[in-house]
């Protein structure tokens, strides 16, 4: 049976099991045995070589010499060496010393001795009781760096355009120098296509330029190993011209002392090196290869690379020296083939094939590896290794070649392999396999060691495993025995043996659970046996939780200088413990107070450009790990552009660039161009144009004569950045206008001038120095010739003596010192206006209504008019007699009527009055001569609301009432409608009376009305025209003869079906008596007062005139307890005897819908533009009785008493 530790199958194995991954480790570290300390202690083991000094190991012969031999074993291992194949004893030389417990030899040659004296071929041995190990032949050399020989260099003197090749040549060294090429300055010389190194160290020139003229071209070669570095001597070169060879030179020279013999003229490429068409190159397996080809021509020749049936290895090939060499890394067998480089110019072309042959040193396919054996196993060692030529293997037991060892009947040599069969103790050995050819050699150690143990496991007892569910369990069994045991695992106390149909199990003795689950849970047992005994081991698993993020941060963009908050909200097993570390871009946060994190959030303050980047939230426990990232893009105005430039500066046009600042991670859309017109106006910046954000360039449109400066703005999303720094100043040339003023006029101010104006160029406008005006103008009607005039940079400019209002055509041209601007527009003007002379004749008046009539007039010719027709204004007004015409000023009023209208209404005229009027012609200087006055009188109207209205001598049955005429009767009254009707108790109306009254009368008494009732009464006056405006009043009749009724304040506005509702208390019992004294102490006062008023004593007319006023309606005032006159809603000014009507009897709006704004211009407005009127002028008429209850008479006392209770 074999025994043997095995690696586990890979199949089964993933990265991140790292208790697994270490144990295998430890195994192969220890050749297949663990070191397992007590374990070690029992188990011998051959020895083998753990570390030695490189095969080919050149040293530094100004340091001690440390040749390394490192090996283990049990027990350890003895050392002795070889030198040159012979023993080497190192106790003859004092010079040499061996470290203790180890093979590695010291030779201190710092004190004495030389290093060329050790010089050899030397071999470690590492031998036990088990066996003997043997190290590489290493092979001992000093390193060399020897002096350049002296020579005696020539100048070297060359025609432009010659190639040329400077020899390096440098001494050989061990091991083999760096060469590169520099100055006495120690500056490197610059290469390019046409001058590089060879690897070889040769400086080649394709072709030579006069700056190629130096004195020290200087080779050097520098020797790593002893850190020196050697210096050839300096190379000098002269490049001359043809050209610049006079005669005289010419003849003195010739031709050999110039460097070579071709000609300087362009001509095709030739191969500096290799030399011919085609040359061979052999490689070892697995080093560098390198094909150069340099090339000489004029112009510069490019070398191109390719593989003659096959391609070039795209992953390990590289160009080097402005591809003059290719260089494959890694090169194998398959690279071996026919390359072909080809230089190539204008001229011509020449190719140069390489065949490659790649040959190989022996590598291994399988090397030997040690065999642990128990007693009667059988095993192999196998040592595979190829090569080209293909490597002879050898055989060795412990340092010997096999062939001389001992014999041993459980071992057969079958070439490459050795066949072990029913092994004994005696047949432990280190067996040594040697793989060479003419390139090489690999030796490799392999032991077999034969050993009786019983199983023994390594992994801790109850040890136990925590994993996170969903995930793979590796439960380890590390153990060893002779004969290799068995692994068996269990699961709990009285578990069968688990099936690899379900688990996976390693043959390292890992249990794997694949996916583990929450009832994987238990405890483990792994058992191993052999024929030597039997071991077992608890393993305990807990299943956890796995740790979620369930509230990931979210991208974000953000505006530089706020604030952003990411959230990261962690979900974990409640056994586990978890930490939430925040990352910036895979590393920490910055070391910032803007940044702020508590147990669910990260918080940057005041974002910057620099907080731009991937956040990410990781949350660790003690067995796993997650994480979620958001991206942070800071945004903002972009940068202001920068490195503005002016090119193509012509006369009307420039072309800007600039250079876009940084677009602050939103893309900018457009720029903004500004120009400033430091000449005209400086420091004041003008929108020039607009341009996609795509374009850093610009065409500008120009205008002659302005000193320009330009920025640049860039506009994204979130705004426009700050404006650049402004160009460069540039003038452009003076030119003649390209255009003339604009607004040009002519008007007179007075009758004999004419005024012409225009607006002016300003100076951006000027296009040159000197702006000036060529004012023309001459009569649009005659022959005459256009008078010219040029004058300053002014707006105005008055012709004098012109006739009155005559057409005159007008142009204004700029001009400045370069010349005219292009002929200007012909305006047409006029010379100053007069007042009209002629009235408008033929006026006649046609009455429409009582407040309307309409006025008709002849046009008057258009030559009187001297100057532009405005329209026609209407003077009139209400004429009166002589005496009231002494007594009040004549208020006229005006209408005007806009264009040349020969008609107009004149509305709001009183009814039945006398009026006259005038017309006149308007012209922008004013008014014509008036015409003769026309008289008219309008028909009657409908009168005015009576002027007040009172209820007296109010009785059980009956009511007076008592009233003044309207202020405005509008003609001649007919008659006064009298309405009533009573309102019971529940404020409910009941039926209306109709009651005819003459116009003569003032005074009417009402009879056979029902006692204590309340009355509501509609009054107004009426003409031929009509009904006028009513006034209302309420009354109430007595309860009995001792008793008085009151008047109740007028209801103003509209009545409706349900009367406004008050409260009347005075049917109250312990009211009336209260109400018949106060009565009574009223009556009295009314009394004395009339006994006083009809003394006739000597008072002033006023006061006499009070005196008789009716004592019903004296004011009372509110603040003392007396009652006060009756005020309007509007104005809340008393109103003598209750009147509503003002008493100069002109008509208010409200009892208008019409007004003089609705036809003509003046004191209260203008016509309609044909001076139609539209609608009939009429006052407004009161409502019908039963819709309304208003009145304006102030109520008496006992009514307004009555109201107050």
């Amino acid at each position: 049976m074999q025994l043997k530790i095995m690696m586990p199958k890979k199949k089964h194995l993933s990265a991140g099991r790292a208790p697994l991954i270490l144990f295998l480790c430890q195994m192969i570290s220890a050749l297949e045995v663990p070191l397992d300390p007590k374990l070690l202690e029992d188990l011998v083991q051959p020895p083998t070589i753990t570390q030695q000094s490189p095969k080919d190991y050149i040293i530094d012969p100004r340091e001690n010499i440390v040749i390394q031999c490192e090996a283990k074993g049990k027990p350890p291992p003895s050392f002795s060496w070889t030198r040159n194949g012979t023993h080497f004893d190192i106790d003859k030389d004092p010079l040499v010393t061996m470290k203790s417990g180890s093979g590695t030899l010291t030779v201190n040659i710092m004190s004495e001795g030389k290093a060329e004296t050790y010089e050899g071929v030397y071999q470690c041995t590492a031998r036990n009781e088990r066996g003997a190990a043997i190290s590489n032949n290493i092979v001992i050399r000093p390193s060399r760096s020897p002096l350049w020989t002296k020579e005696k260099l020539e100048r070297i003197t060359l025609r432009n355009g010659q190639s040329l090749v400077l020899p390096c040549r440098p001494p050989v060294g061990l091991p083999p120098p760096i060469i590169f090429w520099m100055d006495n300055s120690f500056q490197r010389l610059p290469q390019s296509e046409r001058v590089s190194q060879g690897l070889n160290g040769d400086l080649y020139f394709s072709n030579v330029l006069p700056e190629d003229t130096r004195e020290d071209y200087i080779c050097y070669a520098r020797f790593n190993h002893t850190q020196t570095i050697q210096q050839k001597q300096p190379i000098s070169v002269k490049v001359i011209s043809v050209d610049e060879l006079n005669d005289t030179i010419a003849a003195n020279l010739s031709d050999t002392e110039f460097y070579g013999a071709k000609s300087h003229r362009e001509r095709p490429p030739t191969f500096l090196t290799p030399e011919g068409n085609a040359s061979r190159k052999e490689e070892l397996r697995g080093n560098v290869l390198s094909l150069e080809c340099i090339a000489e021509g004029l112009p510069t020749p490019i070398i191109y690379w390719i593989k003659e049936d096959g391609t070039l290895p795209i992953n390990r090939t590289f160009y080097r020296n402005f591809k003059k060499t290719l260089q494959i890394v890694q090169v194998t067998e398959a690279d071996s083939g026919n390359y072909q480089c080809i230089a190539k110019n204008a001229l011509g072309a020449i190719h140069h094939i390489i065949s490659v042959t790649v040959k190989a040193s022996p590598y291994w396919i399988i090397a030997p590896q040690n065999l642990v054996l128990s007693p009667g196993e059988d095993g192999t060692l196998i040592c595979r290794a190829n090569g080209n030529p293909k490597p002879r293997i050898s055989w060795l037991l412990n340092g010997v070649l096999i062939e001389i060892a001992p014999d041993d009947p459980s071992r057969k040599i079958d070439g490459d392999t050795i066949i072990f069969s029913n092994v004994q103790e005696r047949s432990s050995a280190v067996y040594q396999c040697n793989a060479s050819n003419e390139y090489g050699y690999l030796l490799a150690n392999a032991f077999v060691n034969v050993l009786a143990e019983p199983p023994r496991i390594f992994t801790s007892a109850d040890t136990l495993y925590q994993v996170i569910a969903n995930r793979p369990a590796l439960l380890d069994c590390a153990f060893f025995g002779s004969p290799l045991p068995t692994i068996e695992w269990f699961k709990g106390a009285k578990g069968s043996a688990l099936r690899e149909d379900i688990y996976v199990l390693h043959e390292n003795g890992t249990l794997e659970i694949p996916v583990a689950q929450k009832d994987s849970t238990g405890t483990y047992t792994c058992v191993a046996r052999n024929k030597l005994g039997m071991a077992k081991n608890d393993i305990h698993l807990e299943i956890k939780d796995p740790t979620r993020i369930i509230k990931q941060p979210e991208y974000a963009v953000v505006q530089r200088g706020s604030t952003v908050s990411f959230e990261c909200i962690v979900k974990h097993d409640h056994t586990l413990i978890p930490t939430v570390t925040w990352l910036k871009d895979h590393g920490e946060l910055p070391s910032d107070g803007r940044f702020t994190v508590d147990k669910d959030h990260l918080v940057v303050a005041d974002v910057s450009d620099d907080d731009g980047g991937t956040y990410t939230c990781v949350a660790n426990t003690t067995l796993d790990s997650v994480s979620a990232s958001a991206v942070l893009s800071v945004v903002d105005v972009p940068n202001p552009p920068f490195d503005l430039e002016l090119t193509d500066q012509l006369d009307r046009s420039v072309q800007l660039s600039w250079t876009p600042g940084d677009d602050n991670n939103s893309p900018i859309t457009k720029f903004i161009i500004e120009y400033e017109d430091a000449m005209h106006e400086p420091g004041l910046w003008h929108h020039q144009t607009e341009v996609p954000g795509a374009q850093t360039t610009a065409q500008l449109k120009l205008s002659p004569y302005v000193n320009y400066s330009f920025r640049v703005m860039a506009v994204n999303s979130l705004g426009r950045s700050l404006p650049s720094e402004a160009s460069e100043q540039y003038l452009t040339k003076a030119a003649e206008p390209d255009k003339n003023p604009t607004a040009v006029e002519g008007l007179g101010s007075e009758p004999d001038n004419l005024v012409i104006t225009w607006k002016p160029l300003n100076g951006f406008e000027s296009n040159g120095p000197g702006l000036q005006y060529k004012v023309s103008w001459r009569q649009k009607d005659g022959d005459d010739e256009w008078t010219s005039m040029v004058v300053a940079d002014v707006s105005k400019y008055i012709v004098s003596g012109t006739p009155t209002f005559v057409p005159y055509l007008i142009k204004v041209q700029a001009l400045n010192d370069a010349g005219f601007a292009p002929e200007p527009a012909v305006v047409l003007g006029h010379s100053g206006e007069d007042l009209p002379m002629v009235a408008p004749g033929n006026v006649h008046v046609n009455v429409v209504n009582s407040t309307l009539a309409e006025v008709h007039w002849d046009p008057v010719p258009l030559k009187s008019i001297r100057g532009h027709l405005q329209g026609y204004r209407i003077y009139y007004w209400k004429a009166q007699s002589s005496s009231t015409r002494n007594r009040r000023h004549i208020e006229k009023k005006i209408l005007t009527f806009q264009g040349s209208k020969t008609r107009g209404m004149l509305p709001g005229l009183e009814p039945f009055s006398h009026y006259a009027l005038n017309v006149r012609v308007v012209n922008g200087k004013g008014e014509g001569p008036a015409s003769p006055d026309r008289v008219f009188n309008t028909p009657e109207g409908v009168p005015s609301a009576p002027s007040s209205l009172k209820i007296v001598n109010p009785t059980l049955d009956s009511l007076t009432l008592e009233w003044e005429p309207p202020s405005h009767p509008n003609g001649i009254l007919t008659e006064y409608t009298l309405k009533y009707q009573p309102i019971n108790s529940t404020h409910e109306l009941g039926p209306l009376v109709d009651l005819k009254i003459p116009a003569n009368k003032t005074r009417w008494t009402l009879k056979n009305l029902n006692f204590s009732t309340r009355y509501k009464f509609y009054f107004y006056a009426q003409t031929v025209a009509g009904s006028g405006s009513q006034i209302t009043e309420e009354a109430i009749t007595t309860m009995d003869e001792g008793k008085t009724a009151g008047i109740l304040p007028p209801d103003v506005g509209a009545g409706k079906a349900m009367a406004s509702r008050q409260v009347d208390i005075a049917t109250q019992g312990w009211f009336i008596g209260l109400m018949c004294a106060v009565a009574l102490l009223i009556l009295i006062l009314l009394i004395v007062c009339f006994i006083r008023r009809n003394k006739g004593g000597k008072y002033p007319v006023k006061e006499k005139e009070d005196a008789h006023a009716d004592p019903e309606i004296q004011p009372m005032k509110e603040d003392d307890g007396t009652f006060g006159e009756y005020s309007d809603a509007e104005d809340h000014k008393p109103l003598k005897k209750g009147s509503r009507t003002p008493s100069d009897r002109t008509v208010k709006k409200e009892d208008s819908d019409d007004s003089l704004v609705d036809y003509g211009e003046g004191v209260n407005g203008q016509f309609n533009e044909d001076g139609s009127f539209i609608g009939q002028y009429s006052g407004k008429k009161e409502k019908e009785p039963a819709e309304g209850n208003e009145s304006s008479e102030a109520p008496s006392p006992v009514n307004a008493m009555n109201s107050f209770v």
